[in-house]
């Protein structure tokens, strides 16, 4: 149902607005992961480090944002979760460092919206995870289909 002790762990919702809307709506938000590299392009201006962000996991070397919904994401030996959808980062971002909510928004040439924040999951099987286990990813049948915000 998502990290111990976690704000997001359960099978409903837990984000302030999406239970105002709807309490009883699926939990599409478990686990946040993060790639670090986004962290490296924003250290020199806002001085984040991994976990700041509200991220559970941090992957390195991943195109996160690349991946298509419902990939599976094997983590150490047994856990497995499914990506649900980008991260869409919300104004607290914006407490913890003023601009940065920006700094992870950006738009390509066409004028839509790139999340760069990182993206959701829902846990399939439980399991620890450990700094520096390995992801491994396995693509869903095509055709694959976009992330979009959850």
């Amino acid at each position: 149902m998502g990290v111990e002790g976690d704000a997001h762990l359960g099978k409903t919702v837990k984000h302030r607005s999406r239970v105002e809307n709807n309490p009883n709506q699926p939990n599409l938000r478990q686990v946040h992961l993060i790639h670090s590299e986004l962290l490296d392009e924003l250290k020199d201006k806002f001085n984040v480090t991994a976990g700041q962000m509200g991220e559970n996991i941090t992957t390195k070397g991943i195109d996160l944002l690349e991946l298509p919904r419902d990939s599976l994401l094997y983590i150490g030996e047994t856990a497995v979760i499914k990506v649900t959808g980008l991260r869409n980062p919300c104004v607290q971002i914006d407490q913890f460092k003023s601009g940065l909510m920006n700094a992870v928004l950006d738009w390509d040439k066409h004028g839509n919206l790139i999340r760069k924040a990182g993206i959701m999951s829902i846990v399939l099987e439980s399991g620890e995870v450990h700094p520096g286990d390995l992801v491994r990813i396995q693509l869903p049948p095509l055709p694959h289909t976009p992330l979009e915000g959850v």
